[in-house]
C-alpha cells in the first residue's frame, strides 16, 4: 500500500548523505553510538537481534569498527556519538532464527515506499519484544508484514511509543535508511509532536530541560535525576477544563517515558497514567478520572525522506477514545 504524505512543510533541517549497503552474505550496518558503555553493551542494547556473545564474537573477528577503526575488544570504552560499523551475517540474524516470529496483525498505514513505513500505532500495542511480552507486538508484525523487516535490526524500528501511547511511528524498510533515520533522531531533526491531558492546568508555556533515568526506588519507573540523561520537552497549553488541561508536547529528545515523567514533574501527571500520578490525588472530572491509559498521543511526525532529501510531515487525528475524553471534557467546559 502507498499513500501520498501529507503536503505540509516543516521547518528544513540540514539534510545528511545517504549510507550504501554492501552486498553479498554479509552487510554493514552503519549505526551511531546512542549512549556510551561497553562495545559490545552498546551494541546489544541497539541490535537485540544478535545476542551479545555473538556481538562479541565479531568484535574479536576485526568485524566491528569505531569511527573508521577496527576495535578488537568487547569491553572498548564508548562515549556516546561515535559511528560504529558492523559487518552483519544476513543469514543468521536471530530474529531469521526464530527468536521473534512473525505476526501477521492488521497495521494502520499512513504512508509507505520502498525506504519507510509510517504507522499509526494504537494504544495497547507494545512496540518490541520484552519481558512479558514476547509476542504480539509491532515487531512481530513487521516481520510478517514485509521479509525486508527481517533483514533490520529491531526489524527497523528507530523509536518507540509506550504501550499505551497511540499515534504516529516511522520504520526504517532498508539499512541506508535506518542508519540515516537514526542520525537525524541523533541530531534532534525529526519533529515530533504530541497531544496530552494532564491532570492541573501548568501555570505557562515553557520547556523543562530535566535529566531522565532510572528510578532508585521503583526501577520499573523513570524519574527526574541528575544521574539521567538529557532530556527536553517543549510544552503549550491549548485548552483547560475542570480539574485538567490539554497540552501539547514537542519532544527535543526521545527518552524512556520523557513526555510522562516531565509533565509529572511540572505537578501535572497525564491523565490516566497511575504509574506517575503516584500517590497524588486530583480533582478531576468524572471522564478524566475514568479514562483508562495514560491520555497520550503522537499527532504529528516530521521527518527527512532519507532518499529523496524531500521534508515530509504527518498528521493523525487521536483516537477514538481520547477524542470522546477531550469532548467529554470540552462539554463539562461550556456547561461549567
Amino acid at each position: 500500500m502507498k499513500t501520498q504524505p501529507y503536503p505540509e512543510d516543516i521547518d528544513s533541517p540540514e539534510a545528511m548523505d545517504d549510507l550504501e549497503d554492501n552486498s553479498g552474505d554479509d552487510s554493514t550496518l552503519d549505526l551511531v553510538a546512542t549512549q556510551g558503555g561497553r562495545l559490545d553493551q552498546v551494541l546489544a542494547e541497539m541490535i537485540p537481534e544478535h545476542s551479545r556473545n555473538r556481538l562479541q564474537q565479531w568484535i574479536k573477528a576485526g568485524r566491528v569498527l569505531v569511527d573508521g577503526q577496527p576495535v578488537l575488544e568487547p569491553k572498548h570504552k564508548i562515549y556516546g556519538g561515535e559511528d560504529l560499523a558492523v559487518r552483519v551475517d544476513q543469514v543468521l540474524t536471530e530474529a531469521q532464527a526464530g527468536t521473534f516470529l512473525p505476526e501477521p496483525m492488521e497495521l494502520q498505514v499512513v504512508y509507505e515506499d520502498e525506504h519507510l513505513l509510517v504507522i499509526n500505532k494504537p494504544a495497547g500495542l507494545v512496540v518490541h519484544p520484552a519481558a512479558g511480552n514476547w509476542q504480539g507486538t509491532l515487531l512481530n508484525g513487521l516481520l510478517a508484514y514485509d521479509p525486508c523487516f527481517t533483514q533490520l535490526p529491531r526489524a527497523g524500528i528507530v523509536h518507540r511509543l509506550d504501550k499505551g501511547t497511540s499515534g504516529l511511528m516511522v520504520v526504517a524498510k532498508t539499512l541506508s535508511a535506518h542508519t540515516h533515520l537514526v542520525r537525524q533522531l541523533q541530531a534532534r531533526t525529526v519533529k515530533r509532536l504530541y497531544r496530552a491531558v494532564v491532570c492541573g492546568v501548568p501555570r505557562v508555556d515553557g520547556t523543562v530541560n530535566a535529566p531522565v533515568g532510572r528510578d532508585q526506588r521503583q526501577r520499573t519507573r523513570m524519574a527526574v535525576t541528575s544521574q539521567g540523561k538529557e532530556a527536553i520537552t517543549h510544552y503549550r497549553l491549548l485548552e483547560m477544563y475542570p480539574g485538567c488541561s490539554l497540552v501539547e508536547c514537542v519532544l527535543e529528545t526521545g527518552r524512556t517515558h520523557q513526555i510522562r515523567v516531565h509533565m509529572g514533574f511540572l505537578g501535572n501527571p497525564l491523565v490516566g497514567d497511575a504509574t506517575y500520578m503516584g500517590n497524588r490525588r486530583f480533582p478531576l472530572p468524572d471522564p478524566a478520572m475514568h479514562f483508562e491509559r495514560q491520555a497520550l498521543h503522537a499527532r504529528q511526525l516530521g521527518l527527512i525522506h532519507p532518499v529523496s532529501g524531500e521534508l515530509m510531515k504527518w498528521t493523525v487525528p487521536p483516537p477514538a477514545d481520547m477524542t470522546q475524553l477531550i469532548n467529554d471534557l470540552r462539554d463539562l467546559s461550556d456547561s461549567a
